[in-house]
């Protein structure tokens, strides 16, 4: 048939053709409609949300958010592996595409100062930084914190020295989990860009500082499709940046003074309120940015942990990892799942109980605490009340191959490790 449609010499197979065609396409478009007026039947119809595809990296998709929130300060210093997020965002401000007043400083201290006396001013101010450079910062992010600045600042994770590394691990930002910053935490590119417009409105409803942390090299110097939302639509979402309280309002405020013991607890036990709050105020945010841009965030990703007598429990890019070695495993016949930490600041202790009740937690943490327990375990246990299995991993930017999260499962199953392990891997 597409031999006789085909043939140079009669014009009635070409028309045929061309019929068929037509055919095909006005079947598809009118399945199309039909599908579309069943939904709006059922009421699940939703708005279709227009999106611009691109290839980028982490960090420039980083940089395509920041360019769309539009910060009136950006201050910061390049540190491998963020570079590529403020280099892009350098770039946006020398074509005009941005309004924001790019302050290159000398230091990842004075970046944060100038973030956050911006910020104090009454003004969108936001940074960006890793390992040293964040380790650096400590003295200022609880100076944001406890000034109550809803300052945006991703974080591309490296392990910290010594000895010196650039890859990745999480060291440098669970060391920052109690100063009082929102933390999330980012699976791939998409996530990173969609978590760093989001955490600026969970932020500013707030009034507290939000880190997005996205592994470093895995995300931020690899290419994926992410999918940009409207300049527009961006806007509207976050909306005009409105603050009741200025630094330039001499008058009526101070930032900064002395706070002796009979009023520093009060002004520290604020900040802890207002972590409360994170919580509260997380759903109905959540839910204006699904109602925006059709895209949901959760305060935990649950994967097929409904019949699973095991669950994996982390953070960040090595979920696809074990994603993809759960589904091996599931072909064996182990009912096992994974429950990925968005939210890691506040802790959702409530979802996770519920999710890991009447499951044993195999908690991978990309860090670890010296003597102690690693970070993220801890904070499970503290949901859940039961012991787990701890197991700290690539540390350094060693990675985990799924062979090894199915080693690790085997291992816990038979009854052949203990409460806490490090778990080196294969170096190659």
């Amino acid at each position: 048939f597409l031999s006789f449609c085909h043939d140079g010499g009669h014009q009635k197979p070409r028309i045929l053709w061309v019929f068929v065609k037509f055919l095909g396409k006005f079947i598809s478009f009118s399945m199309f409609l039909i599908r579309n007026i069943v939904a709006r039947k059922r009421g699940n119809f939703s708005k279709k949300v227009k999106k611009m595809k691109l290839l980028l990296t982490g960090g420039h998709a980083v940089a395509h958010a920041m360019k769309q929130i539009n910060p009136a300060v950006v201050a910061a210093y390049p540190i491998t592996p963020q570079t590529p997020i403020i280099e892009k965002f350098a770039e946006f401000v020398a074509k005009g595409e941005v309004d924001s007043e790019f302050v290159r400083v000398e230091s990842e201290h004075s970046a944060l100062s100038v973030a956050v006396g911006a910020s104090a001013a009454g003004v969108r101010a936001m940074s960006a930084t890793s390992s040293q450079g964040l380790l650096y910062m400590y003295e200022v992010l609880g100076v944001a914190s406890g000034f109550r600045l809803p300052i945006v600042m991703p974080i591309a994770n490296r392990a910290i020295s010594a000895p010196i590394n650039i890859h990745c691990d999480h060291t440098d930002s669970m060391l920052a989990r109690d100063l009082g910053w929102i933390q999330i935490y980012s699976e791939n590119s998409q996530e990173a860009y969609e978590n760093v417009i989001f955490a600026l409105k969970l932020s500013e409803t707030n009034l507290l500082p939000s880190m997005v942390m996205l592994d470093g090299f895995i995300l931020s110097h690899s290419q994926e499709i992410v999918h940009l939302f409207e300049d527009s639509k961006v806007k509207d979402f976050i909306g005009e940046h409105k603050r009741d309280h200025s630094l330039l309002d001499f008058k009526n405020w101070t930032f900064g003074p002395l706070a002796l013991p009979d009023w520093y607890f009060e002004i520290r036990r604020e900040i802890d309120d207002a972590m409360e709050e994170v919580r509260k105020n997380y759903h109905k945010i959540a839910k204006e940015f699904e109602e925006m841009f059709s895209s949901k965030k959760e305060k935990i990703t649950p994967y097929r942990t409904e019949d699973a007598e095991y669950v994996f429990v982390l953070v960040g890019s090595t979920s696809g990892t074990v994603r993809a070695a759960i589904e091996k495993l599931r072909q064996k016949g182990e009912k096992v799942g994974l429950l990925k930490i968005n939210l890691y600041r506040p802790f959702p202790y409530e979802e996770v109980k519920k999710a890991l009740q009447g499951k044993k937690a195999i908690v991978l943490d990309r860090s670890i605490s010296f003597g102690a327990y690693a970070p993220l375990y801890e904070d499970v246990v503290c949901a859940t009340k039961e012991e787990g299995y701890s197991f700290s991993y690539g540390l350094g930017g060693r990675q985990l191959y799924e062979r090894e999260v199915e080693k690790i499962y085997y291992l816990v199953k038979e009854g052949k490790v203990k409460e806490r392990n490090i778990h080196m891997g294969d170096p190659q």
